[in-house]
């Protein structure tokens, strides 16, 4: 598999706290990467720097061998990157509809792209995700489940090459993060997106992972198999503990 981004030391630094330090990867084209830590370890910092929330204080970050490390998000967006967020954040008073039709039109460089053409698009990724019934509900009316399908639906309206998850499990029952693990399944396969997933439950990335970084303090301490990465001692005793098991 070809290397689709290429992270190249970054640093990050908040004052005297460094949230990320030196932090080397890369992402392959096709592949579902895990991104874990316990809290505070630098996870949302890493997502924040490589979609181009934050700028990094050092070092490189490529994708398909265009250097974006100084781009804006919405550049970013133009060529691939999309994104969602642990805490949803919606237009809260745009439909469902508009509000995907609004990432579809922002997420290509198709000058002559109508509103009406992005709504047709909309309503194709509406129906991925099974809100298609919910097209005309604005968005501050949807349930807290419904509000993480429109995330993905907004962020797959932009056409990613590579694709951000934060914890797309956090406030979900079984039922609602088992959808969510096969729509995820569905869009890699449905629209060819490479996958970068930040997930505390274990037992998702076990499963849905190819590979899996961990990182603590800002640095990476394991690169590998999920089998690999959990029986890793430094993942064990930083993060998963011994009796992860019991509890995935």
């Amino acid at each position: 598999m070809a290397e689709l981004l290429i992270v190249d030391n970054i640093t990050k630094t908040f004052g005297g706290i460094v949230a990320v330090h030196n932090l080397s990867f890369s992402i392959q084209e096709g592949e579902t990467l895990g991104f874990i830590g316990p809290n505070g370890a630098g996870k949302s910092t890493v997502v924040n720097v490589l979609s181009g929330y934050l700028e990094a204080d050092s070092g490189k970050v490529e994708m398909n061998g265009v250097n974006i490390t100084k781009m804006k998000p919405y550049q970013r967006v133009h060529i691939g990157l999309a994104r969602t967020y642990q805490i949803p954040r919606p237009f809260p008073e745009l439909t469902a509809l508009t509000s995907v039709a609004a990432s579809a039109l922002c997420g290509k460089k198709r000058i002559n792209q109508s509103f009406e053409d992005a709504l047709v698009e909309a309503t194709h990724y509406l129906e991925f995700v099974g809100l298609f019934s919910k097209r005309n509900i604005l968005a501050r009316d949807l349930t807290f489940y419904e509000l993480r399908m429109l995330e993905l639906a907004r962020a797959l309206a932009t056409t990613p090459k590579l694709l951000f998850i934060d914890e797309v499990m956090a406030g979900l029952n079984p039922p609602e993060a088992n959808n969510a693990v096969k729509l995820i399944a569905r869009a890699k396969e449905e629209f060819g997106v490479t996958v970068f997933w930040i997930e505390h439950v274990m037992a998702v990335l076990m499963e849905a992972a190819d590979r899996i970084i961990a990182i603590n303090y800002g640095e990476k301490i394991a690169d590998g198999t999920p089998d690999e990465v959990v029986n890793n001692e430094a993942v064990i005793e930083a993060y998963l503990g011994r009796g992860w098991k019991t509890y995935a």
